[in-house]
């Protein structure tokens, strides 16, 4: 059984009439690489800004390494996070610029510098003036910050938007290597689905302050793989007959009424002669399957005529 390294309930953010976060709950494990999915103004970076204790929840709990929100001082110290990005100075070298924020954060070995620069593939440029820095260069500074306290939690805003392919591929490498060989868990946010796939073990989506849903990336495979559908009164009895007449293994009991079928190379029509045959009642046989973008505008109720 994993660690919970964040857990909460009904957590809640109001600001006068407008609600910005509407009793979320949500729980991140040890490990996880863990993506918030929604559009701009969704919630997500209210939901990071509480727990980072940039603001105050209005209503709800959260935990921080299985201690209330009221006591978590010392808990704090284990995150490092990029939600405001810090003011770098352009004159100033990477080297520079994180000395003085060692200074800042009460870090007296000047040797994590080298080491955080390691961590995020910028030890050839720590010479280098921030100014010189390619967007993709200023990001990866930007979570040099977040590491300089050697922290097991990273949260981090939106650190892909307005990157070009290559700088979005070097950041996907670094967070994936800091998650494997160093055993940090993320917290990412992002309005792009198909970039945090590729790293992202488990998911939240949100809109308008509301979670929509919390689930993991096998879930979401077979969510958006593409499948054949059953529709029946019998799920029961349509599992037997899929087992023993057709040899179907791969398959989905989604509720009382809906089967969905992965095995390939069987046709529709083939499943609904044999299920009817046996006396098992179809109201609705059909292929499904979309792309993760479908399948979050499916999600926020934005459903392409």
């Amino acid at each position: 059984m994993r660690d919970t390294i964040v857990k909460t309930t009904s957590l809640t953010k109001r600001y006068r009439k407008f609600t910005a976060l509407d009793s979320a709950d949500m729980t991140v494990y040890s490990g996880d690489i863990y993506g918030l999915i929604g559009r701009n103004g969704a919630g997500k970076t209210t939901f990071m800004k509480i727990i980072t204790d940039l603001t105050d929840q209005t209503s709800g709990e959260y935990e921080l390494f299985g201690k209330k929100s009221s006591d978590t001082a010392s808990e704090k110290r284990r995150i490092g996070c990029l939600i405001e990005n810090p003011a770098f100075f352009g004159n100033m070298t990477a080297w520079q610029n994180l000395r003085y924020y060692c200074y800042q954060k009460g870090i007296t070995d000047l040797k994590q510098i080298d080491k955080v620069l390691e961590l995020v593939s910028l030890t050839d440029v720590r010479d280098k003036k921030f100014r010189k820095f390619s967007l993709g260069m200023k990001q990866r500074l930007g979570i040099a910050f977040a590491l300089l306290d050697n922290p097991d939690l990273v949260i981090l805003d939106e650190p892909i938007n307005g990157l070009d392919p290559i700088g979005i591929s070097e950041l996907r490498e670094t967070f994936l290597r800091l998650n494997k060989e160093h055993g940090i868990t993320f917290i990412i946010s992002s309005h792009i689905l198909s970039e945090l796939y590729a790293v992202a073990n488990r998911f939240m989506f949100l809109n308008n302050g509301k979670v929509l849903k919390e689930i993991s990336k096998e879930e979401l495979d077979l969510e958006c793989s593409r499948c054949t559908v059953v529709k029946t009164s019998d799920t029961k009895h349509a599992v037997t007959v899929l087992e023993n007449e057709l040899d179907v293994n791969g398959y989905k009991v989604i509720d009382n009424s809906e089967i969905r079928i992965y095995s390939t190379g069987i046709t529709p029509e083939v499943i609904n002669q044999k299920l009817v045959s046996a006396g098992v009642p179809v109201s609705g046989i059909f292929e499904s399957g979309v792309s993760l973008e479908d399948y979050f505008k499916t999600l926020i109720g934005e459903v392409s005529e």
